[in-house]
């Protein structure tokens, strides 16, 4: 669920953050399979094979078309719009090569390099404090 900038919180809520991505009860539902496999890759063998035949790797969890686009396409925010935890994607991220600067530039809309220079700009401004 993407919340819209206009989105008032429902009662006793804090305010939503506009274009993320709530990880609910609903989405957990949504995202079991795609989380589930990642969970996988916990082990080194499971992470062999799905880099041997990710397509197959995938069929044997259920991912939907939604989910099985957004791993084709290497899109960690699609996959949380899939239902994905960020905790269990990190690792297929990993298995993509992906870091956390990555991942934060594809949140953020932000090229890597535009990503780390905000990083260091915020660091910067919080040393100045």
């Amino acid at each position: 669920m993407t919340l819209a900038p206009d989105t008032p919180p429902p009662p006793g809520d804090s305010a939503p953050i506009f274009g993320t991505h709530l990880f609910d009860g609903c989405a957990a539902a949504k995202g079991y399979a795609l989380n589930a496999m990642c969970f996988s890759f916990n082990e080194a063998a499971n992470r062999e094979a799905f880099l041997a035949d990710e397509d197959a790797y995938c069929q044997r969890y259920g991912l939907n078309s939604e989910q099985l686009d957004a791993v084709r396409a290497r899109n960690v925010l699609a996959m949380i719009e899939a239902g994905g935890n960020i905790y269990y994607l990190a690792k297929l991220a990993g298995i993509f090569g992906l870091n956390v600067q990555d991942v934060g530039a594809q949140q953020t809309g932000m090229s890597v390099d535009e990503f780390k220079a905000m990083l260091l700009a915020q660091g910067r401004k919080a040393g100045e404090d």
